[in-house]
Parts: structure tokens; C-alpha cells; sequence
């Protein structure tokens, strides 16, 4: 006959409720009893069961992963010192010295450390045990430079961060550039991008270039940032902040310069190394990200029909972004381009200039030493600067898209100038007209001959003291820095050269009632527009003749 047994679930479940009990309590003898009646056991047999504990065997010795021959901080410090062996060691393609290696630096020559120098003894640590308990304790390569937690960003405001790039594309070139440089092939097709970080709206362009262009990054600039054809296309305004990467568009001072000017802050991720095991540009992915599917969407339909110019591909890449754009949000309820239009700021987007005003603040500084004749050549174009330059050393701004040339010296700056033509005829000599400082130093000098000391000077040591001097979207309206000072006269004496100028004859000939209205004009302003137009309205009306006599 089989020995009744109670079930372990029953004798857990006693056990739990006996342990709820004082030691003494009659009820304990209770439940015994109900559980001897229900198995038709006795009362012995119960308490029995009870006595005996289910005792768990473990499935690994006790002594498990306890080093044997040398202690366990021992171990751990010469664990330590062989992977920071292994990270010293290593070089940008992973490669670094081996534990066979590191064990044998340690026991024929040992190595310095901040406590002193430490060596081991030989045949004390094994390559196999090493190994195992660098992965076990977490002195491995792979966990010691294991990327931290990345920190995703997103703007506020729709135009408060635009992320720049460029990346090469698929189709390489086109079969009728724009231009041709002589001597170094087809310009590479290069993909330009601007994305929105709120919204996540793109705006992308292609230009031929060689190499990271400035000059296209700027006119593509302007393109992002300027009103578009399309009408189902508002993306456009000055953006607040620029992050890019830190190549050589990034490193212009052009570029600067015209971001500052704008008053768009530019921003660059730290170089790699620079942050510890941070991978310091992980952030790009939101421009990244369009490149990869302009990519796989539209540039693979290329092999079946291939765009012939820049502009028609811009023609089907521009209908391919408002495919995209008409996408979903990557976290909200509607689209890209939806989002970006209801998240505009309260006082709404920085209206950009027009292309005339924006070709004035791309320029590239040179330092040049202007000639004699006060003229500066640059690839056979001469340019012919203020008389009171000739000889210096000065700062040089050209301009990218136009001719005209700025001339810095010191804290003051000249122009715009423009190109001339070749030496003067020999039979049509002219001089230039002294400038300031030229009468100044004549002043100084006729000034010199007349000096002279008294007689009771001569001799004494001490110089006399002379002493010293010393959608209908609200756009805000565009607030120009006008850095070259091309749209208003610095001063009253420019204005009043430029109008002799104007009207080629000096002003001193002039009637009182002529100079007194001049002298007005500029009084009320010193817009250049302005007052060019009432001097020209004054002194050559309709009729040919001048308001006064």
C-alpha cells in the first residue's frame, strides 16, 4: 500500500498560515487536525512533514567565480591595469595590444602606475582566467567604450533651428553642368539640405560643384530662406539658429560673416575626441535622415529617365518635396509642412532680403598692400581706391556676387569701387586732388620751417613740457545691418562730395540759395537714395532748368 503524502503546495500554504500565529495558539492544533481529516493521515505524520525543510540545491559550487590563486582585489587590480593597457594601446581601427601580451609586459618589465610600479610574478596570471573575468567584471573593450545615452533635442517654435548639410548624390553629375572648370572634369552633383529640427519640413537643392563650395552654400541659403514659387510651399524666414557640422563651409568666414550678418547663430558640433567616447554629431540624423530617402525614393528613378541640367532636376526634386513634406510628423497627428505652419512664432518669421541686398554682405577678405597710383590689381582687373590708401596695407572685400570692391583700413572702411581701365594717356595726365591727409602734412610742415626756440633753451636738460591729447503668414520686416555703409552717407562732407561729384563742378559756385536747400536735404537725411533723388529733382527738373537762377 502506497505511503500517503501531502502535497507540497498544501504544506506551503499550512506552513504561511502557522507562521501567522503566536507559537502557543490552540488554533494551530486546528488546522494540523483539518489537514490530518483531509489526507486521512495523523497528526504526527503532519508535524513531520512540517519539520522537514525543502532545502534548494544551488546548481553551482559555492566558491563559484572566486579566484583560487591570488585574492579577488588582487585580481581585479591587475584586471584593471590590462585593459587600461589594452585602451592606452590602441589605435583609430581597433587594434591593440593582446592579454598574452599585457601579461608578459607585467612580469618582465612591469609598468608604472599613479601608485607606484607594479609588476607580476611570473606564471601567476593565466590569459584564459584574465580574459574571463575581464568580460565578467566589465573591463572588456567593448563595455569600457560603450556609448553613453544619447540626449534628443527638439525646438520650440518652427525657424528656431535649421539643421545644414550636404552629401554627394547618387547620380554623380549631370550631362550639361552649369559650368566647367578647364582641366578638372564634370563638377560633382552635390545635394544641399536645410530641415526644420520643430517640424521637421525639408528644403533641398542641387549644385554642381568641386568640393564643399562656399559660394553655393550661400546662394542655396538665400534660395531656403526666401519665399518659394509654389504656393503649397511656405517654407521660408530666417531661421534663429544654424547647426551644421564642422567642415570647411562651417569654417568660412564668409559664411560667418553673412550669418552674422543676418542674425542667424551658427552652431557646430564638437569634433570627435573632444567629449570623451561621445559621438559628438549623433544629432544629424534629422538631416540625414531626407538625404536617405531622397535617395531610395526619387534619385532611384534616375536610371529610367535622367535629368539633363541642374535646373530640371531641381524641377523634380522640388515636386518630390511636397510629397514629402505632406508626410506625417514623426510624433504628431499631421504633416510636416502642417506642423511647421502652426508652430510659427507669435510675432512671426524673419522676412529675408532681396538678392540684391544679400550679394553685399557675401564678401572675402584679403590683406593687399595698395600700389602707388592708389590702385589694386587682382587678375588683371584694376580697381582705383582712395588717393589716401596709396602705399598701405589694408583688408580687401570681394565681393562673390558682384564687382564692386570694399577697402578696410583701420576702423574705417572705403567704397564700393569699381573696375577701371588701363594708365592714363601721357598726354592726358592728371593729378589727384590732395586728400586730408596729404593737407595735413603739408600743415605740418610748413609749421616745422617756422619752429624755432629761444635762446635762453639752448643748453638746459629738461625739454619743456607740451603735454598730451588723447501663408499669410505675419513676417517680420528686414532689419538691414548695412555693414559698408552703400545705402547712407557716413557724414555730411561725403554727402556733399558725392553731390560735386554729381554735378561736376565744386560747390563753392554755387548761388547761397542753392547751397542753403542742399544743406537742408542733408539735414533731413543722409539716404543715399533719397538724397541723390531731391538733388536731381532740384537741380535737373523736367523742363531742364534749375529752381533757381
Amino acid at each position: 500500500m502506497p505511503k500517503k503524502q501531502i502535497p507540497i503546495d498544501t504544506i506551503v500554504d499550512l506552513r504561511r498560515r502557522l507562521e501567522q500565529l503566536p507559537p502557543r495558539s490552540p488554533s494551530r492544533r486546528v488546522l494540523v487536525q483539518e489537514i490530518a481529516q483531509l489526507y486521512g493521515i495523523s497528526e504526527d505524520t503532519v508535524y513531520r512533514t512540517l519539520r522537514e525543510v525543502n532545502v534548494v540545491r544551488p546548481v553551482r559550487r559555492v566558491d563559484c567565480d572566486v579566484p583560487r590563486v591570488i585574492p579577488k582585489a588582487g585580481l581585479e587590480r591587475y584586471c584593471e591595469i590590462i585593459a587600461a593597457i589594452k585602451i592606452r594601446t590602441s589605435n583609430r581601427k581597433g587594434r591593440h595590444l593582446s592579454t598574452v601580451q599585457a601579461i608578459r609586459l607585467l612580469e618582465e618589465d612591469g609598468i608604472n602606475t599613479p601608485d607606484g610600479h607594479v609588476t607580476v610574478p611570473v606564471g601567476l596570471l593565466k590569459p584564459t582566467t584574465v580574459n574571463r573575468y575581464l568580460n565578467k567584471w566589465g573591463y572588456d573593450r567593448d563595455t569600457l567604450l560603450r556609448q553613453p545615452p544619447a540626449v534628443r533635442f527638439q525646438a520650440e517654435q518652427s525657424n528656431q533651428c535649421w539643421h545644414f548639410d550636404l552629401s554627394p548624390s547618387d547620380l554623380k553629375h549631370v550631362k550639361a553642368p552649369a559650368f566647367l572648370e578647364p582641366g578638372r572634369g564634370h563638377p560633382l552633383l552635390m545635394l544641399y539640405s536645410v530641415v526644420d529640427d520643430r517640424s521637421g519640413a525639408a528644403y533641398q537643392e542641387y549644385h554642381g560643384v568641386y568640393g564643399e563650395d562656399v559660394e553655393a552654400a550661400l546662394r542655396f541659403m538665400f534660395a531656403a530662406m526666401s519665399p518659394k514659387k509654389e504656393t503649397d510651399f511656405p517654407f521660408q524666414g530666417i531661421p534663429q539658429m544654424l547647426y551644421m557640422d564642422n567642415g570647411p563651409i562651417a569654417k568660412s568666414l564668409v559664411f560667418q560673416k553673412v550669418m552674422g550678418y543676418l542674425g542667424i547663430e551658427v552652431r557646430t558640433h564638437l569634433p570627435n575626441g573632444k567629449d570623451g567616447r561621445r559621438v559628438t554629431a549623433r544629432s544629424k540624423g534629422k538631416v540625414e535622415r531626407p538625404f536617405r530617402t531622397v535617395k531610395e525614393m526619387h534619385e532611384t528613378l534616375y536610371h529610367l529617365h535622367e535629368p539633363e541640367t541642374e535646373a530640371e532636376a531641381n524641377a523634380w526634386l522640388m515636386k518630390f518635396l511636397l510629397h514629402y513634406n505632406s508626410r506625417p510628423h514623426r510624433s504628431e497627428p499631421h504633416s510636416r509642412m502642417e506642423d511647421w505652419v502652426s508652430n510659427l512664432p507669435s510675432n512671426g518669421i524673419r522676412q529675408m532680403c532681396n538678392w540684391e541686398r544679400f550679394c553685399t554682405f557675401a564678401r572675402s577678405p584679403e590683406r593687399r598692400k595698395v600700389g602707388i597710383d592708389a590702385r589694386v590689381t587682382v587678375e588683371g582687373v584694376a580697381y582705383e581706391v582712395e588717393p589716401d590708401l596709396a602705399g598701405e596695407t589694408v583688408v580687401l572685400w570681394w565681393g562673390l556676387f558682384d564687382n564692386e570692391l570694399y577697402v578696410e583700413h583701420g576702423e574705417r572702411r572705403y567704397g564700393p569701387f569699381l573696375p577701371v581701365d588701363g594708365p592714363i594717356p601721357l598726354h592726358r595726365y592728371r593729378s589727384f586732388k590732395k586728400t586730408r591727409t596729404q593737407k595735413r602734412a603739408d600743415r605740418i610742415e610748413s609749421l616745422a620751417k617756422q619752429l624755432s626756440l629761444p635762446n635762453s633753451v639752448i643748453g638746459k636738460g629738461n625739454p619743456p613740457d607740451f603735454g598730451s591729447s588723447t501663408t499669410l503668414l505675419k513676417v517680420q520686416p528686414f532689419v538691414d545691418p548695412n555693414p559698408f555703409q552703400e545705402l547712407t552717407f557716413s557724414t555730411v562732407i561725403a554727402a556733399k562730395l558725392a553731390i560735386a561729384d554729381y554735378l561736376a563742378r565744386p560747390l563753392a559756385k554755387l548761388t547761397p540759395e542753392q547751397m542753403a536747400y542742399i544743406n537742408a536735404v542733408l539735414v533731413s537725411t543722409l539716404n543715399k537714395q533719397e538724397v541723390m533723388k531731391q538733388i536731381r529733382d532740384f537741380f535737373h527738373p523736367l523742363s531742364g532748368t534749375s529752381h533757381v537762377e
